[in-house]
């Protein structure tokens, strides 16, 4: 074999070892074979998925960016009780500090800009603000559960108008929809009996719709006796996804519902799961976040169900969407580290494609835009930090 001859086959020898290589990494990239089934039941879309996500753990990763909070730096940085964040299309960060009763602004770098409000009932005041949203009018909406109305400020921190919720009874969380309309969470009486549901009013404060009523008060109590206190009651959860479309569940079940703007249920999405045990190690932990000591007072007698509820969370903390309509549910299983727990990723279409472990203080919502993920949570040292984490789709 002459020199030519010879160096023409160690060419044609490297491309196919490249061509095998790349046809072995495009394989491996392929879409993995989803094992969930999908039907047609009164009307209704059923996505049924598996135990198992379509992708492993490594399907998505998060990179922190971004953390907004220190005691070492200026007062600005440091938070009493954030309970809640938004997020304009720029990027800047608004952070609600429910102790200070203010709302501080930073940008995408995470520099201090402003202050929003402050303690008082004067315009642009407030007294308890639980909530902040930012508006398809690109207006920042604050939610002040003691006057029961929705304070409405500029991006740039003026304020514009307050909206008292006259109509709406014993609002507890509300959603701003595109058109302006609210999703309310609110508590109810019926029949003589406290209840939570969940209702559509138009930006006239007119009841457009129940949603679901609901009665977590019924699981206090053992059935068999009135003296046993249940300390976990499945909560009730909710969020506004694409087109005006509601996102709900209750927590008990794993069944996610999805409502067109109209109030009809589109499509339900349901996940076979792994019933998470109850420890002695979380009873005391319950017990001690309720009650602030490890022993519950003398006239409750406990009583623990042997399972957590397959979802964690209530209102709109423990389900999340974003823009393109992925959803975000979080479960009570722990992180191999327990410093977090696990979230269960879903794309559009309802199928369960992976599983993403989150630092995120479990008591208070994320915010999810623009493949990035904004969360509050707690040090070591047991102050609150403002993060955000970029996500990348491996597959």
């Amino acid at each position: 074999m002459n020199h030519n001859t010879k160096s023409k086959t160690n060419v044609i020898s490297i491309v196919i070892l490249f061509s095998a290589f790349f046809l072995f990494v495009s394989c491996g990239q392929q879409k993995t074979e989803w094992k969930g089934t999908v039907e047609e039941e009164n009307g209704i879309t059923v996505v049924k998925n598996p135990k198992e996500p379509m992708y492993g753990e490594d399907a998505i990763s998060l990179e922190e960016e971004l953390s907004i909070g220190s005691t070492e730096e200026r007062e600005e940085y440091m938070f009493g009780y954030t309970v809640s964040i938004a997020v304009n299309d720029n990027g800047d960060i608004y952070i609600l500090d429910i102790q200070q009763k203010n709302i501080r602004v930073f940008d995408r770098d995470g520099k201090y800009l402003k202050t929003i409000g402050g303690r008082g009932q004067g315009p642009g005041e407030m007294e308890m603000p639980t909530q902040i949203q930012i508006t398809s009018q690109n207006e920042l909406a604050s939610f002040d559960l003691r006057r029961r109305s929705l304070e409405y400020f500029s991006l740039d921190g003026k304020f514009l108008r307050r909206n008292p919720l006259i109509q709406v009874e014993r609002p507890t969380r509300i959603i701003i929809d595109s058109n302006g309309d609210f999703i309310c969470y609110m508590g109810i009486i019926e029949e003589n009996q406290p209840k939570v549901a969940l209702m559509k009013f138009n930006s006239d404060q007119e009841k457009e719709f129940v949603i679901t009523k609901f009665d977590p008060f019924s699981m206090s109590a053992d059935p068999f006796s009135p003296y046993k206190y249940r300390i976990l009651r499945p909560g009730l959860l909710f969020d506004v996804a694409k087109e005006n479309n509601i996102l709900w569940a209750i927590s008990s079940e794993y069944e996610l519902k999805i409502l067109n703007s109209k109030g009809k249920t589109t499509k339900k999405i349901v996940k076979d799961y792994v019933p998470v045990e109850i420890t002695e190690d979380d009873k005391k932990e319950i017990i001690f976040n309720r009650y602030g000591t490890e022993t519950p007072p003398a006239d409750r007698n406990i009583v623990f169900p042997k399972y957590f509820y397959p979802i964690s969370g209530n209102s709109t903390i423990g389900i999340s969407t974003d823009e393109k309509g992925n959803i975000l549910v979080r479960t009570y299983e722990k992180a191999p580290d327990s410093s977090g727990y696990y979230y269960d990723v879903f794309d559009p279409e309802g199928y369960y494609i992976a599983k993403v472990p989150l630092k995120a203080d479990p008591d208070l919502p994320i915010i999810w835009k623009k493949n990035k993920l904004y969360t509050i949570e707690v040090d070591e040292e047991g102050y609150q930090t403002v993060k955000r984490y970029k996500v990348t789709w491996k597959y």
